[in-house]
C-alpha cells in the first residue's frame, strides 16, 4: 500500500517512510492512497485478543513490513497495560457505557499508539543502523506516553515540548522524572499551540531533518492515528450485539486525532452511527461543526488541559476526505487560516460528526453527577463526553486516568483518585530544559545534545 500527502505535491511513498518522515515534504500529512474496505475482514476479527486484531488490521495498511516482524512488534507493544482486555469497556446503564484507555504505562490513551511507535521506530533502527532523534509537542498527555514508549531503545533520542505551567503536575513528572538521559523534557513559555507551530517548522527544514534524523511522534505521524483505529474496532466488537450499530462514539477532543482513527475505521466500512466531538471551552472544533467556520481563538488554561488547543492537525486528514480527496482546497483551507486565522466554508460537510462544548464549571459538575448516579470517577476530558442530551446509546471515550488530576477530582467528590505509579512519581527529582519556542532555539539544542 502506498501513502499520499494531503496536500498532493510530492510522490506516492512506503509505510515505512510515511512513518519516517512524519510530515510529508510538501507540508502535509500522510494518509493511505486508498482507504481499505474492513467489512470482509468483520466477521473473523471479532473473535480475535486485542493484540491479534492489532496484528491483523495493521498488516492491511504495513505491507512492507515482514508480518513475523509485525507481530513481534505488536505483542511488545501491549504488555505493560493493566488490564487483560487492554481496552475494557464498563457498561454504566443500558444505554451508557464508556470505554477505557488509561490502563496503560502513563494511564493516557496516547499509550496504545505511542507503545506500538517505539517499538516500530525500534525495529526500523535495528533494520537500517540509522539512529533518529524523535521530536514532540504536548499538551499533556502525548509527552509522557511517548517518553515512555521510547526509554531505553537504542539509537533513540526524544525531545518533547510542552507549555510550561500548562500541563498538570503529575503530567509533567512523567515526563520530567524518567533519569533517562536520552530524554529531553523542553519546557516552553506559550501554549501547546506554539510549541505545535515551531515543531512543525523544524520538521520542515529538511536538511535539519536529514542532519539528525528527525523522526514525529505526535498524532502529525500517521503510525498514532492506525494504531488507534484499533481500539475503535475491539470497542465495536466488544458492545452488545443488539445494539452496536445504534450506539455513538463520544470523543473527548483536541487535536482531532482521536476521534479520525474512529471516522476512517466508519468509513472503511465498519458500522459505527456516528461520532461526537466533545470539547473544552477551547472550542475550536465545536464551532466549526455548528456554523462552518474554523477560527482561531486564544487558547484558555482549563481544567482539561490535554484539550487546551485551537489549532487541530488533525483536521487537515478530515478535510481531504470530506471534500472528496481534493488537494488543492486542502492546501486553500490551511493557506488562508494560516493567513488570516479564519476559514469560512460554504457548505461545510460535518459527515456524521456532531459536537458538544463543556466548560469549567460544568466539567466539575459533571464529575459530581457522574459519580452520585454511577459510582464512577471521570477524568475532567473524559467528563466532557457527559455532557449535553443523549439520543440513543452512548459510548464515551474515557481518555485519562482520574488520579492524574487529583486537585479537580478533589474538588468535584470530596475523595481522591489514586494509582501507586503516579505515587512513586512524588519523591522523584524533576529534570527540565527551558527552551524558546522557535525553531532555531529548539533546533540549537537538538544540535547540542
Amino acid at each position: 500500500m502506498k501513502y499520499i500527502s494531503t496536500r498532493g505535491q510530492v510522490p506516492p511513498v512506503s509505510f515505512s517512510t510515511a512513518i519516517a518522515q512524519g510530515l510529508a515534504p510538501d507540508g502535509g500529512l500522510y494518509l493511505p492512497a486508498t482507504l481499505p474496505d474492513l467489512a470482509p475482514f468483520l466477521k473473523d476479527w471479532e473473535s480475535f485478543s486485542y493484540a491479534q486484531l492489532c496484528e491483523a488490521f495493521m498488516a492491511v495498511f504495513a505491507t512492507d513490513i515482514d508480518r513475523a516482524e509485525l507481530k513481534s512488534i505488536v505483542e511488545r507493544s501491549y504488555t505493560k497495560f493493566d488490564h487483560a482486555d487492554i481496552a475494557p469497556i464498563q457498561k454504566l446503564s443500558d444505554d451508557l457505557f464508556v470505554l477505557e484507555l488509561f490502563h496503560g504505562p502513563t494511564l493516557a490513551f496516547k499509550d496504545f499508539a505511542l507503545q506500538f511507535l517505539g517499538n516500530l521506530y525500534e525495529a526500523q533502527i535495528a533494520r537500517t543502523g540509522n539512529p533518529i532523534s524523535v521530536l514532540g509537542a504536548t499538551s499533556g498527555d502525548t509527552g509522557a506516553a511517548a517518553i515512555h514508549g521510547l526509554l531505553g531503545k537504542t539509537g533513540v533520542k526524544t525531545f518533547i515540548l510542552y507549555p510550561d505551567g500548562r500541563v498538570s503536575p503529575l503530567q509533567e513528572r512523567q515526563m520530567t522524572c524518567t533519569g533517562a538521559d536520552n530524554v529531553f523534557p523542553l519546557a516552553i513559555k506559550g501554549s501547546f499551540d506554539d510549541a505545535q507551530a515551531a515543531m512543525k517548522t523544524v520538521f520542515e527544514d529538511h536538511a535539519f531533518a536529514a542532519e539528525v534524523g528527525l523522526s514525529a511522534v505526535n498524532s502529525i505521524n500517521l503510525a498514532r492515528i492506525l494504531a488507534q483505529c484499533v481500539y475503535y474496532l475491539s470497542a465495536f466488537f466488544r458492545l452488545p450485539a443488539e445494539i452496536r450499530e445504534d450506539v455513538t462514539f463520544v470523543v473527548p477532543t483536541g487535536n482531532f486525532g482521536n476521534v479520525l482513527a474512529g471516522w476512517l475505521v466508519q468509513r472503511m466500512g465498519v458500522p459505527i452511527k456516528g461520532f461526537r466531538v466533545a470539547t473544552n471551552q477551547n472550542d475550536i472544533l465545536h464551532r466549526l461543526f455548528q456554523t462552518g467556520i474554523y477560527q482561531l481563538d486564544e487558547v484558555a488554561p482549563s481544567l482539561a488541559p490535554s484539550m487546551d488547543i485551537q489549532v487541530a492537525s488533525n483536521f487537515e486528514r478530515f478535510l481531504y476526505y470530506a471534500e472528496g480527496c481534493d488537494s488543492a482546497k486542502v492546501r486553500e483551507v490551511i493557506s488562508t487560516f494560516k493567513q488570516t486565522g479564519k476559514y469560512v466554508f460554504e457548505d461545510f460537510k460535518s459527515d456524521g460528526i456532531s459536537s458538544s462544548r463543556t466548560n469549567d464549571a460544568e466539567i466539575g459538575a459533571i464529575i459530581k453527577r457522574v459519580y452520585e448516579q454511577y459510582g464512577y470517577i471521570a477524568d475532567p476530558h473524559t467528563a466532557c463526553g457527559f455532557t449535553g442530551d443523549f439520543d440513543g446509546p452512548q459510548l464515551v471515550l474515557s481518555t485519562a486516568h482520574p488520579a492524574k488530576f487529583p486537585d479537580t477530582i478533589v474538588d468535584a467528590i470530596g475523595q481522591e483518585s489514586t494509582h501507586p505509579s503516579l505515587e512513586t512519581l512524588k519523591a522523584r527529582e524533576i529534570v527540565k530544559h527551558a527552551v524558546e519556542p522557535t525553531p532555531a532555539a529548539i533546533k540549537a539544542f537538538m544540535r547540542a545534545h
